[in-house]
This record gives structure tokens, sequence and C-alpha cells, in this order.
């Protein structure tokens, strides 16, 4: 059973959410949040697999809420995916850095939401590749990015082709296929590259290799 946890100020949000979720066998709505705040105490209380989390909310917003859950390791097994009403919004790539594990439009279709949940819950943590990506090439190039992470001169060559290619969206499959490589063997070198460079999933590489200039926008569009 995936756990979800809902974060929202619109009542009536949580409840269309809650009813296409609960509908489904294998996922369970453990409890709401009005606001950041609540949705951290919850997160800890709850732990659940997956919190769908809004930007904006009154006091504590969903931008600090998921940067609280990211650094909490007690909470390393919960997935953050942030709400936004718009495909492009200044605040989601803040959020991408903080440690969300991807977005939703809130429009998005039922079918697609259940998707998403199931594939997070899963721990393929990046949601939509090809819209994310995009959104991250937008916003990159506004933040100053931190200076080089050293870690990443712990990567090997083949580790680094994988990690562009996991910039660029690719799955895991798509990876082996065009690096002549086993599904497992793509599968175990993303793997270590995450544990090297201590990222929570696949979004925050996504993030890495574009603050590193690892790859840059339109790259393999």
């Amino acid at each position: 059973m995936i756990s979800v946890l809902l974060a929202d100020d619109q009542t009536l949000v949580r409840a269309g959410f809650r009813s296409i979720l609960d509908g489904e066998g294998d996922i369970a709505v453990v409890a709401e949040a009005a606001d950041g705040n609540a949705a951290v105490r919850l997160a800890r209380e709850y732990r659940p697999d997956v919190v769908l989390m809004d930007i904006q909310m009154p006091g504590v917003d969903g931008l600090e809420a998921t940067q609280r859950i990211a650094v909490d390791e007690r909470l390393a097994g919960v997935k953050v995916v942030i709400l936004t009403t718009y495909d492009v919004d200044d605040y989601v790539y803040g959020a991408l850095r903080a440690g969300a594990s991807g977005f939703l439009v809130k429009d998005t279709e039922p079918m697609e939401l259940l998707h998403a949940v199931r594939v997070v819950a899963r721990g393929d943590a990046l949601l939509a590749p090809s819209v994310t990506r995009r959104l991250i090439a937008e916003f990159a190039g506004r933040v100053a990015p931190p200076a080089p992470s050293p870690k990443l001169n712990s990567l090997t060559e083949r580790e680094r082709e994988v990690m562009v290619l996991v910039a660029a969206g690719l799955s895991n499959d798509d990876i082996a296929a065009r690096l002549v490589l086993s599904p497992a063997t793509a599968k175990t070198h993303v793997s270590r590259i995450m544990t090297k460079l201590q990222v929570r999933d696949r979004a925050q590489l996504v993030v890495l290799a574009y603050e590193s200039a690892m790859v840059t926008p339109g790259w393999l569009s």
C-alpha cells in the first residue's frame, strides 16, 4: 500500500485528489495538511511514501516545508512532489533544489496523477522527465550556480556519461540501449552515482548536472 500525504490550503483541491487516490486499491491518503508547518509535522508522524505539496500556502510555504523534510534524516524515504498551478513556476526550480523529487501541474489528468504517485513511490523519482528537464533548463540560467562540487571528481568516465543521460531525461532502459548495457547495469551505475554525490534521487542528479554545466539547455532535445 502506497501512503500519501496531501498538503494544500484549498479544501476542495485536497478533496479532489483524495477521491482519486483513495479509489485505488494500492494507494491510501493517510493525512491532509492545510499549510507547510502541518505538512512537516504530519510527515514526521506518518512517514508517508509520497507528499503531494502545494507551493503557495499560508505561514510556512511548500518550499520551506520541502526543505525541512529533505534535510530530516528520519524522513529519508519520504518523496515530495510539488503541486503547481502552472507548468513553469519560479518556485518549482527552488523546490527541486531543496529536495523535491518532481512536480505535477494541478490540472493533470487523474491517470497521470496515479501514475506519478506510483512511479515516485517505487523510487523512480523524476516525474515527466522532458517537462521537468525543460523547467530546470529554464531556471538554471537564472540562478547563480554554486561552486562545482568536488564530489564530481569521484565519478568514472562511464558514470559521467550515465549522469548526463539521466539529466537528458532518459530512463534506465533508454540509457542501457544508448550505451549498449543491460538495464540492470544502467540501474547500478545510477545508484552508485547517487551514492557518490549524496543526492536523494534522479531529480537531484538533473539539477546538479545543469548547475555543474555537465549539460546545457537544449542538449539532446
